[in-house]
């Protein structure tokens, strides 16, 4: 079996955070129970481009269930927890091609090395695999069944494809389901980008004032667990929709030019670039923080930063880079503008996981019996999925909802009645 891993030998603390993960993906865990059953994957190739965690490895232990060969490899170069690709490598006998801190060639390679295997469905977060089948790889792309993508960054990569004519086979948009955005970017991402920026920084939220760039999902959720802890909550947006969503939640609005001068903290969750610029750089206070959760590194215009610096102590910190101005002001970036939430924490919480990944499973069941029927375009995650995973996870939690009478069903069916 090929691998590329750091350390084998970390693969019993990967293993005990794997488990210890699946206790709170109760959802998952029946999908993986029946997948052993019926085999629906049954010697199909799989690689998946996903952030290594001990949530992810469940999702691999599922596919494998399944029948399916399954290759993992990382999608973002600081994600990746060794210890849990180590066990995947070691206890779990799942190929893996990722190191913690790997450079942007050895990230690629790993790519590559997933494509090698050949699969006829991928599985992916933030669309490097699929950029790369689309790019350097197109002879690989005649192959693939179909394509997940869990990320907004992603989905927003591929409609762009699909929309210039490009995009070579049918890509699911597991991101737009609601059974991931409004749980996985809401809940997961507001949590665990708290988590990354507190274990970077050792700061006390309570009284700061945290700028927060973009409302969407991922930013309401940070923006109102900053607000739980006590932060003085700003939000700059381009969508007057969502920065009117965001006054009337009670979140400051203002564009990011006024925001650079008051805030103390700023987080990036847009899926766009330079959005924190030169100019922001220099009306911020001296000391400023600036993180990003967004997929990719490109929200913080880094190397403007770097040129206006003087001078970039690395590590102040872990996870924490000095950037001097010439002025003498401070800016200390965190993480070196990659995910805060999974470069300096453990992502999302396993319970939230629990959704997204099970959403992913089942879609993987679902293409392969739609093979050949789905058009190339990006498709949305069908809406039985979508109850189906609902309903399990409402179970595993204990929680019962009312059915619609049969009274109740022909009133909401008919147009008769009225005053």
């Amino acid at each position: 079996m090929k691998y590329d891993v750091a350390d084998l030998s970390l693969a019993a603390e990967g293993k005990r955070r794997i488990l210890w993960a699946d206790n709170d993906m109760p959802v998952l865990a029946q999908i993986r129970e029946r997948f052993a059953k019926q085999k629906p994957l049954k010697g199909k190739n799989v690689s998946a481009c996903l952030h290594i965690t001990a949530e992810t490895a469940n999702i691999a232990r599922a596919l494998k269930a399944a029948g399916a060969n399954v290759v993992l490899c990382a999608s973002n170069p600081l994600s990746t927890q060794d210890d849990v690709a180590a066990s995947l490598v070691k206890d779990f006998k799942i190929p893996v091609f990722a190191i913690c801190g790997e450079n942007r060639a050895t990230y690629y390679k790993h790519i590559h090395a997933a494509i090698d295997h050949k699969p006829v469905i991928t599985f992916d977060d933030g669309a490097d695999l699929v950029n790369e089948l689309h790019t350097s790889r197109k002879k690989d792309a005649g192959r693939i069944i179909a394509s997940m993508e869990e990320t907004t960054t992603g989905v927003i990569r591929l409609r762009a494809m699909a929309n210039a004519g490009k995009l070579k086979f049918p890509v699911i948009a597991v991101n737009d389901a609601a059974t991931k955005h409004l749980f996985d970017n809401r809940y997961g991402t507001g949590q665990s980008t708290v988590d990354g920026i507190i274990r970077a920084t050792d700061f006390l939220m309570a009284g700061k004032k945290v700028v927060v760039a973009g409302y969407g999902w991922c930013g309401r959720g940070f923006a109102m667990r900053a607000r739980g802890m006590g932060a003085i909550v700003v939000v700059t947006e381009v969508d007057a929709v969502k920065a009117l969503e965001a006054a009337m939640d009670g979140f400051g609005v203002m564009p990011m030019a006024q925001a650079a001068k008051v805030g103390e903290l700023f987080v990036t969750l847009t899926g766009n670039k330079s959005v924190i610029r030169a100019e922001h750089f220099r009306a911020m206070k001296d000391r400023a923080v600036v993180a990003n959760s967004g997929h990719f590194n490109v929200e913080i215009d880094i190397p403007a930063l770097k040129k206006m610096s003087k001078k970039v102590n690395r590590g102040v910190r872990r996870h924490v880079d000095e950037y001097v101005l010439r002025n003498n002001k401070r800016i200390y970036l965190l993480a070196e503008g990659r995910l805060i939430n999974l470069a300096a924490a453990e992502g999302h919480p396993a319970s939230v996981m629990d959704m997204s990944f099970s959403t992913q499973a089942l879609e993987a069941e679902y293409v392969m019996k739609k093979q050949g029927e789905l058009t190339v375009a990006v498709h949305d995650v069908p809406m039985e999925i979508e109850q189906q995973v609902s309903t399990l996870k409402m179970k595993s939690m204990s929680i019962e909802i009312d059915k619609l009478t049969p009274e109740q069903v022909i009133y909401l069916a008919s147009s008769g009645e009225g005053t």
